[in-house]
């Protein structure tokens, strides 16, 4: 047993450790559809019974972020319901069950390795699957960390969960160009024809590499699963049902025993009613919850994320996977940035200058996109667009999602929260390719500067919000929040 007077720094650590293996996981089952996509989408090609278009395949690409919403609007009743600790179990069970279910969706039901309309169903279904349990961990993870965290380093140990996004998307590119090895992925004139007429080193990535790049996330899944099912529940939420001396024991491990008896009676005087109404505090503190996550997502950067190959390539790059890499090194960098600043500078100024960089960053490509001679400078602005996401709204969104709302509400407002962030990612994913292909004449780049100028004005306006309305929460308890919420809805 630690220490009673200081308590346990090796226990905190380790129980978020396993509670940041959600964002892991998160990360991992957004990004592994980039390197599965072409042998999948070449596999369905081959189905009789339908025609797999474009369309199709782009729904299949999207599909897990279906879950990723519907997971996102339950996280809130399931953390309620079922605590923290017990909902972050159910979200590791849905990763394990979707990353099987992905690799072979044939199983019991239908012929192994024969495309069909049913199949292709199954498939979606477990891909919905997973991003339930990607919805319900962005939600819940961040939460789970800022409800043990001591104030003082709240902010950054929540801004681990980001950079084990980041990281996630990075591990699984890895893992998918390991398990590609020798073998390629199709090319366009493969798509459609019989897979015995492909070439042999793109038919074992049709048949069988897809099934193994969605597989080899149940070994993350596994673990994150069984690991926390060894962490403590939150001692607010243990507060909450009644079982206050649980909770002391826990805080007195984590802050040492008479810092465990001052932050059990704050959580005391602000659970005197075990729930309220969501507006019990006002509109305001809902609407500043929901306009943090529409613009983490209406800044445009998942385009830049998802799409960034196919971007580096319209530039005229040659080997723009090169350049996507480096971009993917250069996020992680500047997210350590934010995690070891933002308990030193605040949330606020971490959030603003990140907005005006993204400005920069995005008005550069506006600017720049598309003449001849000046590709490096729109790399750069990309660059510096990405980068300045990566230490303010990434990181700094979720810090502000996890403690800014009152402890009676906090599960049902980072549920709200979360959904309208998923809506969005997906608003935004799905009408980049649309807006950057537009032309007001034929060959014209209109929907290259219209799009990335939209999103620097974009930028701008989160900058303005964040100044006028987001309350600084640095060093402040989350029953702290509670007071300040009252005080602004006088």
């Amino acid at each position: 047993m630690a220490s009673t007077d200081k308590g346990s720094k090796g226990y905190l650590i380790g129980i978020v450790m396993v509670a940041v293996l959600g964002g892991l996981l998160f990360g991992y089952d957004t990004a592994v559809i980039s390197g599965a996509e072409k042998g999948l989408q070449a596999f369905f090609m081959n189905a009789e019974d339908f025609t797999y278009t474009d369309g199709w395949h782009g729904f299949t690409s999207a599909s897990a972020l279906i879950g990723c919403i519907i997971g996102s609007a339950l996280s809130g009743l399931l953390a309620t319901n079922l605590g923290r600790k017990r909902s972050l179990i159910i979200a590791g069970l849905l990763f394990f069950i979707s990353a099987l279910g992905s690799m072979d969706p044939e199983f019991l039901f239908f012929e192994h390795g024969t495309p069909t309309f049913s199949l292709l169903i199954m498939f979606n279904i477990y891909r919905v699957i997973g991003g339930i349990g990607v919805g319900l961990a962005s939600a819940i993870c961040p939460m789970y960390i800022g409800e043990v965290a001591p104030s003082n380093i709240r902010g950054m140990l929540v801004s681990w969960n980001q950079f084990a996004i980041i990281f996630g998307q990075l591990v699984v590119y890895f893992v998918n160009f390991f398990i590609l090895g020798d073998h390629i992925q199709p090319l366009v004139e493969d798509m459609g024809k019989q897979i015995a007429d492909i070439t042999p080193e793109a038919q074992w990535t049709v048949e069988t590499g897809w099934r193994y790049m969605f597989g080899s996330e149940a070994v993350p899944a596994g673990l994150f699963a069984l690991l926390i099912c060894f962490v403590p529940e939150t001692p607010r939420y243990l507060v909450s049902i009644g079982r206050s001396d649980v909770a002391e024991r826990i805080l007195a491990r984590i802050n040492g025993t008479q810092k465990a008896k001052q932050i059990l009676q704050d959580i005391k005087d602000t659970m005197v009613v075990k729930t309220e109404k969501l507006m019990t505090y006002g509109w305001m503190c809902i609407f500043v919850g929901i306009m943090l996550s529409v613009f983490q997502q209406a800044v445009g950067i998942n385009a830049v994320l998802y799409y960034a190959p196919r971007i580096f390539g319209d530039m005229g790059m040659e080997n723009p996977m090169v350049i996507t890499v480096f971009m993917g090194v250069v996020n992680i960098l500047f997210t350590l940035v934010a995690i070891f600043t933002v308990e030193k500078w605040g949330r606020k100024p971490l959030l603003i200058c990140g907005s005006i960089g993204m400005a920069i960053g995005a008005l550069g490509v506006a600017v720049t996109f598309g003449h001849q001679g000046l590709e490096f400078v729109t790399a750069a602005s990309i660059m510096i667009y990405a980068a300045s996401f990566m230490f303010s709204w990434g990181p700094i969104c979720w810090v502000l999602i996890a403690e800014i709302f009152p402890n009676t509400i906090r599960g049902g407002a980072v549920a709200i929260a979360v959904a309208f962030q998923w809506i969005f990612n997906f608003i935004v994913s799905s009408s980049f390719v649309p807006m950057f292909n537009m032309h007001l004449t034929e060959g014209d780049d209109f929907g290259h500067w219209f799009t990335y100028g939209l999103y620097g004005i974009i930028c701008l306006l989160a900058a303005l919000f964040v100044w006028r309305l987001v309350p600084e929460t640095k060093g402040k308890t989350l029953e702290d929040m509670t007071a300040l919420w009252k005080n602004r809805k006088k």
